[in-house]
C-alpha cells in the first residue's frame, strides 16, 4: 500500500467523466487505500467486494459523523444546528437507528411500493406527454428530476409547488465540487429549509392528511417515539433522499443505454429484462460514487490493513461493484446479467430504505422512455456530457432527440428547465 494518499482528481474533467480506469488501478494495487476525496478530505478506500460487504456490517464502523476525528466533516454541516442535522437514521447507530427506521419502514415495503405503481406510471406518462411534440428534451431537468420529486412530495404530503425552493436549498447544502463548501451558504440554506419544514409540520398538525409526514407527527405528538429535532431531521432526510439518488439512477441508466446501443436494443425487444437491467445500471455506474462513508470507533483491521480510530472509511461500492473476483467481465454493461448482488444500496442495517421505490421508479421511467420515445439519441457527443463529481454521480444534463409525435425530428436546442435547479452532489457521507 502506498504511504502517500492517492488524490481523486475531481478537478480533472476526464476523471469526472470516467473515473473507472483509476478505480480499477486502485483496486489492483491494494484492497485498502488512503485517498484524498472531495473537499480535500482524507479517507481509507475499501476497494474490493468481499471486504466492502464485510465492512458494511462491521459494528466497529460507525455511521455517526461525531465518531470522526477530522473536524472538517462536522464543519460541512450547518454551524448552528449540527447536532440536529445528525439526528436522522442515516447518521445514527443502534439503538436510535433501530427506533427511527422502524417509524418509516412500513411505508417503503415492497408491497406498499408496488401499490404506488399506477400513480408513478401516471406521473411518468404526463411528463412524457409534455415532451412528445417537441422531439427534443433535456432529459434530466425535463424528466428524471421532476418524476421522483413529484413521487416523494406526494408520499410525504409536501406541496409540489414548493419544489423549487427545497431543491435550491438542497443544492446549497449538498452541492459538492473539489472544494470544501462555503459555511455561510450552507448555514443560510439550512435555516431556510428548517423554517420551511417547521412551517409545514405546523400546517400538518393543524390539518393532518393521509401522508407520511402526518403519520410522523402523530408518532411525535401522541406516541412520543421521536423528538422535534428528530422529526425535522427525518422529514429532511426523506424529502432529499427520496429523489436525489433516483434522478441519477434514471439519468445514468439512459446514458449507459445510449452509449451501448446493443443493450438498448435488447431491452427494447424484451421489456421483461428491465428489472435486471436496473440492477445492472446500479452496479455498472450507480448513483453513489465512490461509496458509503463510515467512521472507525476503534483501530480496525480490514484486509490486513490497520485503519486508525476516528478515520473515515469509504466503502467504495463503485469500485467494488466492478471487482472481477465477484463479477464476470465487470467493465461490460450487460442487461441480461443475473448474479448481480451489487453494493449500490449498501448492506446490513443501513441498507437503503428507499431501494424498492427507487427500483420501481427506475423501471417505470426507463421503460417508458424506451417505449414512447422512438429513435432516442444523444443530442451531443458522448464526451460532451457533463457529469457530477463527488458523492453522487450522474449526468448533470442529458440532451436528447427523438421522433416527435408528428413524425418530425428537429435539431436540439436546450429545453427549458421546468423544475428549477438540478440536484446537487452530496458530501462523501454516502447513502448507506
Amino acid at each position: 500500500m502506498s504511504e502517500q494518499p492517492v488524490l481523486l482528481p475531481y478537478t480533472d474533467p476526464a476523471f469526472v467523466a470516467d473515473p473507472f480506469p483509476l478505480y480499477r488501478r486502485l483496486r489492483e494495487e491494494g484492497p485498502v487505500r488512503r485517498a484524498v476525496i472531495a473537499g480535500g478530505l482524507e479517507a481509507w478506500l475499501v476497494t474490493r467486494y468481499e471486504d466492502g460487504l464485510a465492512a458494511l456490517s462491521d459494528a466497529r464502523l460507525s455511521s455517526d459523523v461525531r465518531d470522526a476525528s477530522d473536524p472538517r466533516l462536522m464543519q460541512q454541516l450547518p454551524s448552528t444546528e449540527r447536532e440536529s442535522m445528525v439526528s436522522n437514521m442515516l447518521r445514527s447507530d443502534p439503538p436510535d437507528h433501530t427506533r427511527l427506521r422502524r417509524l418509516v419502514s412500513k411505508a417503503f415495503t415492497a408491497r406498499r411500493v408496488a401499490e404506488m405503481r399506477p400513480r408513478i406510471q401516471e406521473i411518468t406518462d404526463r411528463l412524457i406527454d409534455e415532451l412528445l411534440p417537441t422531439g427534443r428534451a433535456e432529459l434530466v431537468a425535463d424528466f428524471a428530476l421532476p418524476l421522483p420529486v413529484t413521487v416523494i412530495s406526494e408520499l410525504l404530503g409536501v406541496p409540489l409547488d414548493d419544489r423549487h425552493e427545497f431543491q435550491r436549498w438542497t443544492d446549497d447544502m449538498l452541492l459538492r465540487r473539489a472544494e470544501m463548501p462555503d459555511p455561510a451558504v450552507v448555514d443560510a440554506a439550512w435555516q431556510h429549509m428548517r423554517a420551511y419544514l417547521t412551517g409545514l409540520i405546523a400546517e400538518k398538525r393543524a390539518r393532518p392528511g393521509d401522508d407520511l409526514l402526518s403519520a410522523l407527527i402523530t408518532a411525535r405528538d401522541e406516541e412520543r417515539r421521536l423528538n422535534e429535532d428528530e422529526l425535522i431531521a427525518m422529514a429532511f432526510l426523506l424529502l432529499v433522499a427520496g429523489y436525489i439518488t433516483t434522478v441519477n439512477l434514471i439519468g445514468s441508466g439512459v446514458a449507459a443505454l445510449l452509449a451501448h446501443p446493443d443493450q438498448l436494443a435488447l431491452l427494447r425487444d424484451d421489456p421483461e429484462l428491465l428489472p435486471g437491467a436496473i440492477e445492472e445500471f446500479l452496479r455498472y455506474d450507480g448513483p453513489v460514487n465512490p461509496g458509503i462513508a463510515r467512521f472507525a470507533r476503534e483501530d480496525v483491521e480490514i484486509a490486513g490493513v490497520t485503519v486508525p480510530r476516528g478515520a473515515t472509511v469509504l466503502i467504495a461500492s463503485a469500485i467494488a461493484d466492478r471487482d472481477p473476483s465477484r463479477f464476470a467481465d465487470p467493465d461490460r454493461l450487460d442487461v441480461t446479467r443475473r448474479d448481480n448482488a451489487h453494493l449500490a444500496f449498501g448492506h446490513g442495517i443501513h441498507y437503503c430504505l428507499g431501494a424498492p421505490l427507487a427500483r420501481l421508479e427506475g423501471q417505470i421511467a426507463i421503460g417508458t422512455v424506451l417505449r414512447r420515445l422512438p429513435d432516442l439519441a444523444l443530442a451531443v457527443r458522448p464526451e460532451e456530457l457533463d457529469w457530477r463529481p463527488g458523492g453522487l454521480r450522474g449526468p448533470a444534463r442529458l440532451p436528447v432527440t427523438f421522433t416527435a409525435a408528428d413524425g418530425h425530428r428537429p435539431g436540439f436546442t436546450p429545453a427549458r428547465d421546468v423544475t428549477g435547479s438540478a440536484p446537487g452532489e452530496v458530501a462523501p457521507f454516502g447513502t448507506g
